[in-house]
């Protein structure tokens, strides 16, 4: 029976047929390794496809997204099997593939039947939210397997012990250690196991003994009944508790935040009225739901740390607000631009706000250094913006458009690692064209009605 299903898993995973695809360098096949799971199994398989270099191949149709989603068309040649391509984590060890994962566990008392119900439910209503695709579980109670019953009273009876039946099945239809040893500088360990063919079917019951208390060896035939039946092939936890992994990815145009909160959005709508299951994240998806805030929060210690620092340099409180209001000018160019050409709002794109803080107040600390020096030269609030603006106008622009420019690569990257600096070019340059041409002229305004509310404050007081 196991060798069928290997054979069966080989005829699914068949390295020729990977390798005539368009793109593909070379490809890596295991017979019997699960990789979602962990562990090994007769009838599942990993095979591990390495794509031509970026050089060789139209990114624009042979990208490892395309790749994949072509691989998971094919599968559903095969009913016989489940096929399903991924590409790999952004984050080595974190988790096992790219998108989203998680646990829905059992909360309160409930068995693998009603828990696969619940996940066929949820990967149901999942995979028709326009934010997702590919959601699916793990948990698969499907799996033919055998249950074996020891007849205790015949082997009483007959005078067989009860642990040498289960010694003996143990050690040839499953696997039993023997010891260690030390072999080139490190330690082996010894399991003993019968061959496959000893091992193959309920038949093979009937060639191996026990011995009875008369001395005599009897076929373990004669006191265990085998019925074949169906259920998991393996129960996960998580918490200590069972559970059924989740897996799916973002659709295209969406991030894996909206992917993660529509899945919420569906299992809370299943919970209402029943807390038996939960989900829980894990791997990448746990980190990015655990780091929500902290963008948040990094963006504004940096608005801060740029208003203390301005106003030791000023001694006001007041002239670095006319700086900072530079900052959400920038803020809508970067959303902006990364909404039109479809990008998503990760980490690249956190990272290029947090430039653009810098590069935004430093259009505006030009004006505003030159109005204030104007300012204490006796001219008025009005006149010293316009005089600080026409005679720092060119050097904006110059220094701007440099900076621009010299950003412009970044968003028509290509190759490894283009999405990253794409996401970061993307968010500085449209955040910086939209510092540099409209900012500009409400800087000044912004201002001067911050020093008219100063000058009016100045004299209430005197």
């Amino acid at each position: 029976m196991a060798q069928a299903m290997r054979e069966s898993a080989q005829a699914a995973l068949d390295d020729a047929e990977l390798q005539q695809r368009s793109g593909v360098a070379n490809t890596l096949t295991f017979i019997g390794y699960d990789l979602l799971n962990g562990g090994r199994k007769p009838n599942v398989g990993a095979s591990f496809v390495t794509l031509d270099d970026w050089d060789a191949r139209d990114l624009g149709e042979n990208s490892s997204q395309d790749f994949a989603e072509e691989i998971n068309a094919l599968g559903e040649q095969f009913p016989e099997a489940e096929i399903t391509a991924a590409n790999p984590p952004p984050i080595s060890g974190i988790s096992t593939t790219g998108g989203i994962e998680g646990y829905v566990a059992i909360l309160t008392e409930g068995d693998t039947e009603a828990l696969l119900l619940y996940m066929n439910e949820l990967t149901s209503l999942a995979n028709a939210r326009p934010e997702l695709q590919n959601v699916r579980t793990t948990l698969n109670t499907n799996i033919p397997r055998y249950t074996a019953y020891v007849d205790r009273e015949r082997a009483k009876t007959i005078g067989v012990n009860i642990e040498d039946i289960f010694a003996a099945m143990g050690a040839t239809f499953g696997r039993k250690y023997i010891n260690d040893f030390t072999y080139l500088g490190r330690m082996w360990r010894v399991y003993m196991s019968a061959e496959s063919a000893y091992r193959e079917s309920p038949r093979n019951l009937s060639e191996v003994f026990v011995r009875a208390s008369n001395g005599e060896m009897l076929p373990l035939n004669s006191v265990v009944r085998v019925e074949r039946t169906t259920g998991p092939d393996s129960v996960q936890r998580y918490n200590s508790r069972p559970a059924a992994r989740l897996i799916g990815e973002p659709a295209p145009g969406y991030s894996t935040g909206e992917a993660m909160a529509a899945l919420e959005e569906i299992e809370a709508e299943l919970r209402e009225g029943n807390e038996q299951y939960q989900l829980f994240w894990t791997g990448a998806s746990q980190q990015e739901r655990d780091g929500k805030s902290s963008a948040g929060l990094a963006f504004g210690f940096a608005i801060l740390m740029v208003f203390l620092l301005l106003a030791a340099q000023y001694e006001r409180w007041t002239l670095p607000l006319a700086v900072l209001t530079a900052i959400p000018f920038a803020i809508f160019g970067a959303i902006f631009a990364t909404f039109v050409l479809g990008l998503q709002n990760n980490i690249y794109f956190q990272i290029g706000l947090l430039v653009l803080i810098g590069l935004a107040a430093k259009n505006a600390i030009l004006i505003v250094e030159f109005a204030t020096l104007h300012r204490k030269r006796g001219i008025s609030v009005v006149g010293s913006a316009i005089l600080a603006c026409k005679q720092r106008f060119r050097p904006i622009l110059m220094t701007s458009l440099a900076f621009i420019l010299g950003a412009l690569p970044l968003v028509f990257a290509s190759g490894a690692g283009a999405a990253a600096r794409q996401a970061v070019g993307v968010t500085v340059v449209g955040g910086m064209l939209v510092a540099t041409f409209v900012s500009i002229f409400f800087v000044p305004v912004f201002y001067q009605w911050i020093e008219k509310q100063v000058v009016v404050k100045r004299r209430k007081r005197t």
